[in-house]
């Protein structure tokens, strides 16, 4: 690659510092929080109304995701009918159930039956 006379070839070693901002301040707004989590878990029951409020925020959180996926979806996702994936969820919940409510079950069977219907429809 030739350069213009003057011009600088640029590396990642000549904004080291940004770099370094990116993985402190990345760090200190998570792993602290990380660590207080921990430390205030230790002190909850696990049949506490905090602990039982927190997994009910988690599992919305997932079923918002999983929402989302399946009605708002981007790349190749988005060119598959909507059918093909609200079958492979109905498709995968059922297997989850049958397989006595393991998540890998239910997760491999979803992708499974996305991929076979993305493979017959050609793509």
């Amino acid at each position: 690659m030739a350069f213009a006379t003057g011009e600088k070839r640029v590396t990642w070693l000549d904004g080291w510092w940004a770099y370094a901002f990116i993985a402190i301040a990345g760090w200190l707004a998570t792993d602290i929080w990380r660590w207080l989590g921990v430390l205030a878990g230790k002190r909850l029951r696990e049949d506490s109304e905090a602990l039982n409020w927190v997994r009910a925020v988690a599992t919305a959180l997932v079923a918002a995701v999983i929402a989302k996926l399946i009605l708002y979806p981007t790349g190749v996702l988005a060119q598959s009918p909507l059918w093909l994936r609200l079958g492979a969820l109905i498709v995968g919940a059922i297997a989850f159930f049958l397989a006595r409510q393991k998540p890998a079950v239910g997760i491999a069977t979803s992708i499974a039956v996305l991929g076979a219907g993305l493979w017959w429809l050609g793509f």
